[in-house]
């Protein structure tokens, strides 16, 4: 695909057909080595594909589907007239893709909207949201109670740029890593203040003097628009047990640098206690999140998502602030995301010339016939004998003869005239 793109041909538009695994609506029940080999090596296809067309100039729009039994069946048919050397023309037909969606318009000042969640201690965006809002589930817990409420105050934010939070020390997470097998590195990174793009998120807190820092399983800045939830980033591709055991990390980190308890052999959130992680809200939120369209600049300032999250972290928190902010203008974004595509078959022009013949038949038959039964058959030939032309007729008449058809002719057209007079 990317050397057929390099070669900019002119086109209508490009449709990419992608698996069903990558639908929000699939259902994943498989299961085993070689299904999950298999879903990876979608996921990077499609991070491939995701790349490609972030960073290849398209002079024409590109749209995006899923395979069905309509659309296998097509492709089929084009294979197969495609492996005969006989790609559709004029005289071969094809196909004709019809998209019925409105003429896309420019979406003016499109804003963004962060989240904060001040609890006497809370703060984070797909997965990274799912667990922020476990994490406050839990430290509501602790804080709800004064004997176990800590010292400090924490500020649970979502953000519409991602996920971000704010960390103790890296002892205290690499203290609880090695007790869950994680392991948790610390890369340091100097910043191009400069540059008005950062690779990570903790970049802009350090750009205002605020110690932060950013826990990702990345070990290297993803490039320009990549990894920020693309044509794979879906619920089949989720490994939930991998969220919960970030989620235990982030919060058992937390709790022993509150609580002082760095260094001893202590389970705040153990799996057997009223503080144990949920299963379930994990799962029932990343259902939400993972079919629920959540594109920035595309959500209004009450978009019910909004409001849920909101009331989420109300249920949570102390108090729930919501700040609405204008987007920069370094995109452009339009709107009409989605559209129905139809699919006609062309007939060639061969079979146009066959059917007009056909229809022509038709007539001429039908024609002939009704002329035959109500004037005859000899009027029907006369019909396509050659017309005596007017010369040769009154070549063979006399003189006299010629005069006594005029004198019955003149009295024939003057005789109405006299009847309607008197």
């Amino acid at each position: 695909m990317a050397e057929y793109i390099g070669q900019r041909k002119p086109l209508g538009g490009l449709l990419l057909l992608l698996p069903p695994v990558s639908s929000p609506q699939h259902t994943d029940i498989g299961g085993g080595a070689d299904h999950d080999s298999a879903k990876e090596l979608v996921k990077e296809v499609l991070i491939e594909v995701e790349r490609l067309l972030i960073h290849a100039n398209i002079p024409y729009p590109v749209y995006f589907g899923f395979e069905d039994e309509h659309v296998n069946a097509m492709l089929a048919d084009i294979k197969k007239n495609d492996a005969t050397g006989q790609p559709a023309t004029a005289t071969t037909g094809g196909y004709k893709l019809v998209v019925a969606a409105p003429e896309p318009r420019k979406i003016a000042s499109p804003t963004i909207a962060n989240i904060q969640a001040l609890s006497v201690g809370s703060d984070s965006n797909g997965s990274g949201v799912v667990a922020l809002l476990e994490i406050a589930r839990l430290f509501s817990i602790l804080y709800s109670n004064p004997k176990t409420r800590g010292s400090y105050n924490l500020l649970f934010a979502l953000t519409s740029g991602g996920p971000y939070n704010y960390n103790g020390t890296h002892k205290g997470f690499s203290s609880v890593s090695e007790e869950l097998g994680l392991k948790v590195g610390l890369k340091h990174k100097k910043i191009n203040i400069s540059n008005p793009r950062v690779a990570w998120e903790h970049e802009q807190f350090s750009r205002l003097r605020v110690t932060a820092a950013t826990l990702s399983e990345l070990s290297v800045a993803p490039d320009f628009l990549e990894a920020t939830g693309g044509l794979s980033d879906n619920r089949n591709f989720v490994d939930e047990a991998s969220i919960r055991q970030s989620v235990k990390l982030v919060a058992e980190s937390l709790a022993r640098h509150i609580y002082g308890q760095q260094g001893k052999n202590t389970d705040i959130f153990a799996d057997d206690s009223s503080l144990s992680l949920n299963p379930s809200y994990i799962r029932s939120w990343l259902e939400f999140l993972s079919t629920t369209p959540r594109m920035a600049p595309f959500l209004s300032k009450n978009d019910p998502l909004i409001m849920a999250l909101k009331q989420e972290l109300a249920d949570h928190t102390v108090e729930v602030n919501i700040q609405q902010e204008v987007l920069d203008g370094m995109f452009t974004f339009y709107d009409s995301t989605s559209g129905r595509l139809h699919i006609y078959q062309v007939a060639s022009v061969t079979f146009d010339l066959l059917l007009l013949l056909v229809l022509g038949s038709y007539l001429i038959t039908l024609f002939s016939f009704l002329v035959s039964i109500t004037r005859g058959l000899d009027d029907l030939i006369s019909l396509f004998r050659r017309p005596t032309s007017r010369k040769s007729l009154h070549g063979r008449l006399t003189e006299g003869e010629l005069m006594t058809q005029s004198t019955a002719l003149v009295g024939y057209l003057c005789y109405p005239s006299l009847v309607m007079v008197v």
